[in-house]
């Protein structure tokens, strides 16, 4: 049975751009899908970004190991630190496809805006994924890094 969330969260250090979560939860893998766009661009389609498959490392369990299924340079690295994050976290085979553009940020997407919207995509993503994990273990690391 899987369970599905869609939400969206403000993008960081921009006026009017907001990060869309589609989050679907399956027995046996996490299947998680972000985008952006702006007020004006809400009836317009997105493109794909990458898409990237991690899996947790049983051998090395805090640095799973990731494939780019589908690649476009400006979305990769953050679509693989996203897959690697959730895969860690949950344990789970995790499959993240990514279009997020920081071009409407204050700066057009400096480091410090990417890591920003980072950290507050895992931590919205990573706290409806709570329940997978014990009670005993936290799954967020209050810094959202892998």
């Amino acid at each position: 049975m899987a369970q599905t969330t869609q939400l969206s969260i403000p993008l960081p250090r921009s006026l009017d751009t907001r990060i869309y979560v589609h989050l679907t939860v399956k027995q046996k893998a996490i299947v998680l899908f972000l985008t952006t766009a702006s007020a004006d661009e809400a009836g317009t389609p997105t493109p794909l970004g990458s898409f990237v498959y991690a899996l947790p490392d049983k051998y090395n369990p805090a640095q799973p190991l990731s494939t780019p299924l589908c690649t476009v340079e400006p979305t990769l690295e953050f679509t693989t630190r996203m897959a690697k994050l959730v895969a860690r976290k949950t344990q789970l085979p995790t499959y993240v496809g990514s279009s997020v553009s920081f071009a409407n940020t204050g700066l057009g997407g400096t480091v410090e805006e990417e890591m920003e919207a980072f950290k507050q995509a895992a931590g919205v993503v990573l706290s409806k994924l709570q329940h997978l994990t014990s009670a005993s273990q936290p799954l967020a690391d209050g810094n959202g890094s892998v």
